[in-house]
């Protein structure tokens, strides 16, 4: 299983809807995306200060039909962006199930309130690192 569990400050977004959950998430978006020229990222403690880029994982996001589906992802986004930004605890590494070339690192966190969750990021061949998903985790 995991090596450990990253304990996170932050509360998940409030809220049941995805029109209350997506305007926080936008806005949480929007602040980081102002720090940024070019692509957004944020960086990683856990990859060296490496870049973490967020692009895939609002694609992501977007594919999905189900909006409770959604709702439920996007409100970990504060304490998944802690957990990148601060976390040392080494993540579950495994190959790529469709891409043998890219490598996929999946870290736990738990929320103030008790709640898993788990953030999943995709490191290419070239080194680039991806937020691809975030969604709430049951052991």
């Amino acid at each position: 299983m995991d090596k450990g569990i990253y304990k996170s400050k932050i509360k998940p977004f409030s809220g049941g809807r995805w029109v209350q959950v997506s305007k926080k998430a936008y806005r949480l978006y929007n602040n980081i995306k102002a720090r940024t020229k070019r692509r957004t990222y944020i960086r990683s403690a856990y990859f060296k200060g490496e870049k973490i880029f967020l692009e895939i994982f609002w694609r992501h996001l977007h594919q999905k039909e189900n909006l409770r589906d959604k709702t439920r992802r996007v409100k970990y986004l504060p304490c998944a962006i802690e957990l990148i930004e601060n976390s040392y605890v080494q993540p579950e590494t495994k190959p790529h199930p469709k891409n043998h070339s890219e490598t996929v690192h999946r870290f736990t966190g738990i929320t103030s309130s008790g709640m898993l969750f788990r953030v999943q990021i995709k490191e290419d061949k070239n080194g680039g690192l991806w937020l691809m998903s975030i969604f709430p985790y049951d052991k």
